[in-house]
């Protein structure tokens, strides 16, 4: 599992995809989001703006994030 952290809380979901580097850019953060590949500590989720805080866990296509506030 990857660790990732964060310096605020929240963040929406789409911005750690993106800057991450699972996605391109924000707009393909967002299709990938929307299209149901993404996981937030196990379930599906399918909003994008999602706000993200520490000890949640993202995954997509087999890779897991964990979030952390640093």
């Amino acid at each position: 599992m990857q660790i990732v952290e964060i310096t605020h809380e929240p963040v929406e979901l789409f911005k750690i995809l993106k800057f991450e580097g699972i996605a391109d850019s924000g707009a393909m953060a967002k299709n990938i989001i929307a299209e149901g590949y993404v996981l937030l500590n196990g379930e599906v989720e399918t909003q994008k703006r999602k706000k993200i805080v520490s000890g949640d866990v993202i995954e997509v296509n087999g890779l897991k994030l964990e979030v952390k506030l640093s």
